[in-house]
């Protein structure tokens, strides 16, 4: 260590010119050391571009590098070339004649610095030069843009030397007072840091030509007055105002810049966590000193005045780690110290367990040796980080749990600091909430994501061999597993082996293996299926659908896509993994020929060859979710989900359907595609509405609402027709499923369903008719009648329609546009007729009856009654009866006086021509359906009470 006495300057008692001197020299000697540093990390063209950059800002010459006009703003204040490099730049061109200028007062360029990671023992072969081009404030708009194309134009004459250069403007009173037109280092979040970046600068700039830091001669005692202080340095003539820049002091520090900075770095930890740790940690301590923060700047003014000048002691990173271990220490958080020592040896990227390479150890090789030596690291530790490029499954999941502990608690501590420091931080709330997000999505479990184990922590974990296989668990009989080992093993070897990852279901091993790349393109696979029915073909083309489905690497995750609640964008639909729906003739090697193909109801037993579905999807946060559907609703399960997971009024995911079982793979995945795009389709119609699906023997109805699908399972035709009776809040349509309801002739009628109108369908088949009503809401009633004619079947009904009609009308204002009498009553008939199938359906006029013709009124008047059983009235031709007078024997009652009406006491069937149900239902809550279900009701009973009279 070089011995230097402390220099403690003390403006009130008068400071010596000599002593300031002195302090420039010793923060000279330390710049130049680093610089030396820099300079031996570099190759020699690198070299040469570091040299030149000060003289090609210096110069305006049209054949060297840079050049843009004469007029373009040049002169490096106080910048005088060594023969040295006037013989360097003479080698690009030997026109060059340097001319030597008289005073720095008019020169544009006040000074030029170097900062960053290049003179540090964090410089790498890679590391990019970022140079400060501190300007005069004087210089017009046009001059800096001229002097911005100078800069671009050498930083494309360095890319061609091998060196990335980035230049930033800076006008030191701008900057000062907080002005900022660009980011200021090619690591930098921009204006929210601009102390923090000021701090960065101080202690890693390297002084490369132009006037000096005023900083540096300012002691860190008075950093408090350093406004005052500088006046007094300036004033008094102790220093030339030409041969310093002020670019401002760090006395006190906004509480903002370290939710800033804080933020930023979880930011970019979130794929490169080794990067960020440090910086982040730093600003962790920054905080927890708030406001009186002792600046890692600070302290190396500090070491510099005190006359302890090793370079390896100045080093910035060193410096950086010796802080962040006191603080670790002092907490006693030992893990959190020894992930910092990790991210530290990773980032100075020198290999201590193998033997340098060119056989001279650098600088920076031994004072990261002196420090593993501190650290107590023997040759496994270092040998286990020096192989991270080779680091698998295990190593990478053990390392990931430090560093996302480390981004979640800093996430946690950044939040209650801006609490905290809310009035002062500045810090807007939605971003605090967007950064939030991002950690959840990247590293939060839940129920059915994907783990994302490698967030930069190692480079591939592809494995060159797996063992994929399928393992009893000890849950229950017949209950399985699914484990990935490294290696190929055989089933009696697998016991004695650990597995790399296990999980329930197939493919959410195999997500899992896609999302962190475990298994790759060169993976070679051995299966042991066990019980299920997967095979190797199955297996590489399910791998290959995930690739498709989701290709990696995945997209950045915009902040508008964080702004919104997830939701998916990509979905991977897989029908029987690993399952044969007809395992049966399979082993028996039979084949099924049969005119029925439909997947839900395959041959003549009608099976449902779906067995199982399983959901893969991507959302708008990069989470890979994955849903196992199984059993006897597992198609109606998932179609559920699947709609119940779009956000109204967006656009649906990309969906893929794939099936790849040992029968009918291709008609299933189609099948399935089709049915959920034709159910999406009625979806976003925005109607709303019933979606009817067959599956074997059952019937499905799908209730379309937008965040709310729902299905109902209904056992057979009869408890669908039950079903499609009932009345309805409104109208609502009904989509049939394109296999549904084959051979019925509700396939016919039910797509014609019509709002606000009643229809009537009807089919004769020798002395039978089948009769159909759809109402205004679309509720059916159905049913099946003895029947001569036409007429017959569709007069009676068709009077009972218009004296409910006419009733409802009666309880509307006069002049309701909405009035129920503007329902029209259409008729449609099946043909063909008789036993045949019905193919088609054909309109028909109202029935036209005369006026005079004569019928016989049987009205009923429904009222309330005690308990649950209402009253019935009924009127034959205005005759009453009335259960006061006849009780339990109402019906038998009015069987016997029709009878007595008829010649003959003909036993035909008699019709309800008039129904009021006003005193039971309110009539607004009222639709045709309720009116059809009573009459149905009524005439039941008044039937079996003329047959039996």
């Amino acid at each position: 260590m070089t011995l230097n006495s402390e220099i403690r300057p003390d403006i009130d008692d008068g400071i010596d010119r000599k002593v300031l001197a002195r302090l420039r020299k010793r923060f000279l000697a330390v710049n130049q050391g680093r610089l030396q540093r820099a300079m031996e990390a570099l190759s020699s063209r690198q070299q040469l571009v570091l040299r030149l950059l000060p003289l090609l800002l210096d110069v305006n010459h049209p054949l060297l590098p840079g050049y843009v006009s004469a007029a373009t703003p040049a002169g490096l204040s106080g910048f005088i070339p060594d023969d040295e490099l006037l013989a360097e730049v003479q080698r690009l061109t030997r026109s060059f004649s340097y001319k030597p200028r008289r005073g720095n007062a008019d020169l544009p360029i006040h000074g030029l610095f170097l900062m960053g990671s290049p003179g540090t023992l964090a410089q790498a072969e890679q590391s990019d030069l970022d140079l400060w081009v501190c300007h005069a404030s004087e210089l017009t708009a046009s001059a800096v843009a001229e002097l911005r194309r100078k800069c671009d134009l050498l930083e494309q004459w360095a890319a061609t030397q091998g060196t990335e250069v980035h230049c930033f403007l800076i006008e030191p009173q701008g900057f000062v007072a907080g002005a900022r037109n660009a980011q200021l280092t090619s690591d930098d979040c921009g204006t929210s840091q601009h102390y923090l970046l000021l701090d960065e600068f101080y202690r890693t700039a390297i002084w490369l030509g132009g006037r000096t830091p005023l900083w540096w001669l300012v002691p860190v005692y008075e950093e408090g007055r350093y406004a005052e202080y500088v006046d007094t340095l300036l004033r008094k003539r102790f220093i030339r105002a030409d041969e310093v820049l002020d670019l401002g002091n760090l006395a006190r520090i906004p509480p903002g810049e370290f939710i800033g900075s804080g933020m930023w770095q979880l930011f970019k930890g979130i794929s490169s966590p080794y990067k960020s740790v440090l910086k982040l940690l730093l600003s962790e301590v920054y905080a927890s000193e708030h406001p009186q923060v002792a600046c890692l700047s600070l302290r190396f003014k500090a070491e510099v005045y005190a006359g302890r000048l090793a370079l390896d002691e100045l080093d910035p990173y060193l410096m950086l780690y010796r802080r962040l271990e006191e603080y670790l220490v002092a907490r006693g958080e030992q893990e959190r110290l020894e992930l910092v020592r990790r991210c530290l040896y990773l980032k100075v990227g020198k290999k201590l367990s193998r033997a340098p390479r060119q056989g001279r150890k650098s600088w920076q090789r031994l004072l990261m040796e002196r420090l593993s030596g501190e650290w107590g690291w023997d040759n496994r530790v270092l040998g286990l980080l020096d192989a991270r490029s080779q680091w698998k499954v295990r190593q990478v999941t053990q390392e990931r749990r430090a560093l996302v502990n480390e981004l979640t608690y800093s996430y946690r501590f950044l939040s209650q600091f801006a609490r905290l420091q809310q009035a002062a931080s500045g810090i807007n709330p939605r971003d605090l909430g967007v950064l939030g997000r991002r950690l959840y999505a990247a590293f939060e479990r839940k129920a059915g994501k994907v783990e994302f184990i490698n967030p930069g922590i190692a480079p591939d974990l592809g494995e060159d061999i797996l063992t994929l296989a399928q393992l009893p668990v000890a849950e229950g009989a017949g209950a399985t597993s699914w484990a990935l080992f490294g290696g190929n093993l055989s089933a009696a070897e697998m016991p004695d082996y650990a597995p790399l990852k296990r999980a329930r279901e197939l493919m959410e091993l195999l997500a899992w293996s896609h999302r962190n790349g475990v298994i790759d393109a060169s993976t070679r696979l051995s299966l042991q299926p066990g019980a299920s029915d997967l095979n190797d073909y199955e297996l590489l083309n399910l791998l290959g659908s995930l690739q498709q489905a989701i290709p990696m690497p995945l997209a950045d995750v915009s902040e508008q896509a964080l702004l919104r609640p997830s939701v998916p964008s990509s979905v991977l639909m897989l029908v029987n993994v690993g399952l044969d729906p007809l395992r049966q003739h399979s082993q028996a090697n039979l084949h099924m020929t049969t005119a029925r193909t439909d997947s839900l109801g395959y041959s003549g037993v009608r099976d449902n060859l779906v067995l199982s579905l399983d959901q893969i999807s991507l959302n708008s946060w990069n989470e890979i979710m994955v849903s196992r559907y199984a059993g006897p609703a597992a198609l109606l399960d998932c179609l559920r989900d699947f709609f119940n997971a779009l956000p109204a009024g967006s656009a649906p995911p990309r969906l893929l359907v794939r099936c790849f079982c040992r029968n009918r793979a291709a008609a299933i995945a189609q099948r399935v595609e089709e049915l959920f795009r034709d159910a999406y389709a009625q979806l976003a119609s925005g109607r709303g509405g019933r979606y009817l699906l067959q599956i074997r023997q059952q019937y499905h109805l799908l209730r379309l609402a937008p965040g709310n699908v729902s299905h109902q399972a209904l056992d057979d035709l009869p408890a669908l027709l039950e079903h499609l009776g009932e009345p309805q809040p409104g109208y609502s349509p009904l989509y049939l499923d394109r296999h549904a309801l084959e051979g019925e002739d509700l396939a016919l009628i039910l797509p014609l369903g019509r709002p606000g109108c009643i229809q009537v369908f009807y089919r004769l088949d020798e002395g039978q008719a089948d009769l159909y009503v759809l109402d205004e809401r679309n509720s059916l009633w159905a049913r099946r009648q003895p029947c001569d004619n036409e007429q017959a079947l569709l007069v009676p009904l068709q009077r009972f329609l218009q004296a409910m009609l006419y009733r409802r009308a009666a309880h509307l204002p006069l002049g309701d546009a909405q009035a129920q009498p503007g329902l029209e009553i259409l008729y449609y008939e099946l043909l063909p007729s008789g036993r045949q199938r019905a193919q088609r359906v054909e309109r028909r006029q109202s029935p036209q009856v005369e006026q005079t013709q004569p019928y016989y009124n049987v009205q009923a008047i429904i009222e309330p009654g005690d308990g649950q059983r209402p009253r019935t009235t009924l009127y034959c031709n205005h005759r009453e009866f009335s259960e006061l007078d006849y009780a339990g024997e109402l019906f038998q009652a009015v069987a016997r006086h029709i009878l007595a009406q008829r010649r003959g006491q003909e036993r035909y069937p008699c019709y309800i021509t008039d129904l009021d149900l006003s005193a039971v239902t309110a009539e607004s809550t009222l639709q045709s359906i309720h009116f059809l279900r009573y009459k149905q009701r009524l005439e039941s009973a008044l039937n079996r009470a003329l047959a039996n009279a």
